[in-house]
């Protein structure tokens, strides 16, 4: 099993990138999340899930084990493939989502496009055992509040969390403020 690569990226698209090591190139599909922090022709230190099937063989890539444990443990949940984990990290922190699942909040789940209320359901049965002492729902509340607030101005929802995502501030109207910053300079 391939646990990691280093190497250098040669190509970078919207769903993977191609990291050549030691001259065999490495097709790895990432998140969304990882693809921004990636720069071409950059060397990188990527760690990998390896998915060894009857007619393929894919990597997950991920740019630090906590990621990776994330993914591990979403893909351990019945009806959740890798691409569907892929998917799930790519629309909110690993923080965000750990709060979600601990505090219960189903809600939140499926507004992940491509997650519906059982499949919500099901990651939260099986994996809120493991997030249950995370802080309570404060801070994701006025993360779906800012969310909600963006969508109202007319911005789509992935463009919504893509900037929630990089945002600091804290309380629900500066989340916002930041949000629209970041949305403004694109």
């Amino acid at each position: 099993m391939i646990g990691s690569i280093k190497g250098k990226t040669i190509l970078k698209t919207d769903k993977f990138i191609i990291v050549e090591a030691n001259g065999v190139g490495y097709k790895v599909s990432v998140s969304l999340d990882s693809i921004s922090k990636i720069k071409n022709e950059a060397d990188i230190f990527i760690w990998i899930h390896t998915i060894v099937r009857e007619d393929a063989l894919d990597l997950y890539g991920f740019l630090d084990r906590e990621e990776l444990e994330f993914f591990e443990m979403l893909i351990s949940v019945s009806g959740i493939g890798p691409k569907g984990a892929l998917g799930i990290l790519s629309v909110a922190s690993i923080e965000t989502l750990r709060q979600a699942i601990g505090t219960n909040d189903i809600s939140y789940l499926t507004k992940i496009s491509g997650i519906g209320r059982k499949t919500a359901e099901k990651i939260v049965i099986e994996l809120r055992d493991k997030f249950k002492d995370e802080k309570t729902g404060g801070a994701l509340k006025e993360e779906m509040d800012a969310l909600e607030a963006l969508k109202s101005l007319g911005y789509s929802q992935n463009e919504a969390r893509d900037a929630l995502k990089n945002v600091t501030a804290v309380d629900t109207n500066a989340k916002i403020k930041e949000a629209l910053k970041i949305l403004g300079g694109k």
